[in-house]
């Protein structure tokens, strides 16, 4: 039996692609993300990422500056987008009654690189810059959102590396479920960093050119950053949240499971939750990292899931692998899809060169819409055999 239903009211997004839903939409369906493609950070030079190009000008407020660093500012662009809604969620139930759950992996982590760097290479004036440790500490953002929003209610951060805002939902969810809240700010946020560059770089799991999901060629990812906010609440609205499903494996500290048994239990646990069957889902935003292994595991799974096909994207050359943000991004192009008629299905960007040991997908290449009647599913997974799929509907 399916869960009762949740709701998502309203999405604030900023990434490679651009800040705001208009720009974003645009930068979709022509394939085009300016924040995509070699950039320095600190010792890691020329790596390609994808970096948020717009102007972050909004600060924490007064009480909240110690705060401050690129990640919040990230987070304050994708909030002050449904900050409106919010405070209606407020107005309606009380501040006490609205929770914040956010993914993250990296937080502040380069407001310290930038402070602390400069000291180990004995530069004269080192370590001037403001910085307090909270600016990078894991679990601060959903507690800054909470204190910049003005709410009151439960705020937790989650941090599963790439599951983390994936799993956010999950939780959010459960808050709303079990009556600690009637709404709740979920998504996730995460900034570029020297630290996760070069980790995903010593783990050899990253390409020096734009990533290709699902190629023959694929030589792995483009770390990324971004901000994905949503409001749920059980209120009725146009898109809800109607399965999901979790699992770990825990095969390997960063390598999946290659037969993807683990991911396919939480695919088809989403699709029980939601009580439908696979047929029923007209999309997939699939995880696509262009690894060798995830693509490989994914491909494999998706086959046994859906074995009459489903229309399938990796979004992740237009954004990089925005790590603890990638749930809630992804999500968030789903959402578009069922939101907004003007929104086609998310393209598949590669080199179309299809690997012959994988299972063939239905990779979008053209303009395609979502069917009338059909449900959306974003999937994720993580170091440590994490899995979410999370499954949208009408």
């Amino acid at each position: 039996m399916s869960s009762p239903r949740v709701y998502l009211h309203a999405l604030g997004m900023v990434n490679a692609l651009g800040s705001g839903l208009d720009e974003i939409v645009r930068g979709l369906a022509s394939g085009i993300a300016p924040g995509m493609g070699h950039a320095s950070l600190g010792g890691a030079q020329g790596a390609f990422v994808g970096r948020v190009t717009a102007a972050l000008e909004l600060a924490p407020p007064a009480h909240l500056a110690r705060y401050d660093c690129r990640n919040n500012r990230l987070l304050l662009a994708a909030l002050a987008q449904i900050e409106p809604a919010v405070q209606a969620a407020c107005a309606r139930y009380g501040a006490g009654r609205v929770g914040v759950v956010l993914g993250t992996s990296t937080s502040g982590v380069g407001a310290g690189e930038a402070h602390f760097l400069p000291q180990a290479s004995e530069v004269a004036n080192a370590g001037n810059a403001p910085f307090d440790y909270v600016q990078m500490e894991i679990g601060s953002a959903a507690p800054f959102a909470a204190a910049a929003l003005g709410l009151a209610g439960p705020a937790f951060t989650i941090s599963t590396a790439c599951t983390s805002s994936g799993k956010a939902f999950a939780s959010a969810r459960r808050l709303i479920h079990q009556g600690f809240c009637d709404a709740v700010v979920v998504g996730g946020v995460d900034s570029l960093c020297e630290l996760t560059v070069r980790g995903f770089a010593a783990l050899e799991s990253t390409s020096v050119v734009r990533t290709n999901p699902m190629s023959a060629n694929r030589a792995g990812i483009n770390v990324g950053e971004a901000a994905a906010v949503f409001l749920m609440s059980r209120d009725e609205g146009p898109v809800a949240l109607v399965g999901a499903g979790e699992s770990s494996d825990a095969h390997h500290i960063s390598a999946p499971d290659p037969s993807g048994a683990g991911g396919e239990l939480a695919l088809r646990a989403a699709l029980r939750d939601a009580g439908i069957a696979p047929e029923s889902i007209g999309y997939v935003n699939l995880h696509a990292t262009a690894t060798r292994k995830n693509d490989e595991m994914e491909a494999r799974l998706m086959a046994r899931v859906f074995p009459h096909g489903v229309p399938t994207s990796g979004t992740k050359p237009l954004t990089g692998h925005t790590l603890g943000a990638a749930g809630a991004t992804e999500l968030g192009f789903a959402w578009l899809t069922l939101a907004r008629d003007d929104v086609p299905l998310p393209r598949h960007l590669w080199d179309g060169e299809a690997d012959p040991e994988l299972p063939r997908l239905d990779l979008i290449e053209d303009a395609r819409y979502l069917a009338a009647g059909r449900y959306v599913m974003s999937n994720s997974f993580a170091f440590g055999g994490s899995n979410v799929s999370l499954v949208l509907g009408r």
